[in-house]
């Protein structure tokens, strides 16, 4: 792989991770309009744990004490706002996994054209805005039901449809249930780390089954600058999207779709 190619694509990878634009649809579009050859699943794996680790860096003290209150209360003692906020990441993982699970031939081969990811694109903006407006964000992340966890995760599954953003659509789901933009935005953030890793061994096994050639030096700059770039991503977004809202990152979905279609059918 040519480093530029690397750098690029790790870039994007880092960037749109965590912002509700979808990273998979950038990831797809961004060598075909840049007319790169496919990265490789060995990429692909490389600035999946780039974003991992940015994520798990950026929350380890929420994360490390969602841990002790959880196991705390599996051997008896009391729920916690933590361990309840660690049953409520749990719970919202398992709808997608199981989509993951049913519908992974289908998402690779029928729904990766460039038609789908633009209608998705504006279709699932369009439901972010209408979530940012009429949402009453009074609620933060640790008022989560089990309910409220798995409706989020049903949410979360529709992201398996390249162009929806995994990012985008559990934050829509949390607005809905009446999240404050952070709390939702932190609750999405927290809940990608369970996903991330799932959907980055499903695809660590498809490169073990494959036995391609690793080009460690790329992978090695997919890793670094994903994480970078994802960490910075996940502090600047989330001290301002309160003030912000969500309606630059509509527009911005918005003017993508629409060039897309623009590109598909002129």
């Amino acid at each position: 792989m040519d480093l530029t190619q690397a750098i690029i694509l790790a870039l994007v990878q880092g960037l749109t991770e965590f912002l509700p634009i979808s990273s998979s649809a950038h990831l797809i579009l961004t060598p075909y309009l840049l007319g790169y050859a496919d990265q490789g699943l060995a990429f692909d794996v490389a600035v999946h744990v780039g974003t991992l680790l940015a994520v798990v860096s950026y929350f380890w003290q929420q994360i490390w004490d969602m841990l002790r209150d959880f196991f705390a209360n599996l051997f008896g003692a009391a729920a916690t706002a933590n361990s309840r906020l660690a049953w409520a990441v749990i719970l919202g993982t398992i709808p997608v996994g199981i989509a993951g699970l049913l519908f992974k031939g289908v998402v690779e081969t029928q729904l990766r054209s460039d038609l789908v990811i633009a209608l998705a694109t504006i279709g699932f903006g369009l439901l972010l805005w209408l979530a940012d407006r009429s949402g009453r964000r009074t609620r933060d992340e640790h008022s989560l039901r089990w309910s409220d966890a798995l409706i989020v995760g049903a949410f979360q599954a529709l992201a398996l449809i390249p162009g929806t953003s995994r990012s985008g659509i559990t934050m829509t789901a949390g607005l809905f249930l009446g999240l404050t933009r952070e709390a939702a935005s932190r609750f999405s953030f927290l809940l990608s780390i369970p996903t991330i890793a799932l959907s980055g061994g499903v695809i660590t096994l498809d490169l073990v089954q494959s036995e391609t050639a690793v080009d460690w030096t790329a992978l090695g700059l997919g890793v670094l600058l994903s994480f970078l770039t994802a960490y910075a991503c996940i502090h600047y977004f989330l001290s301002f999207i309160e003030r912000v809202g969500m309606l630059p990152f509509v527009i911005y979905r918005l003017l993508l779709g629409a060039g897309l279609l623009l590109f598909l059918f002129l």
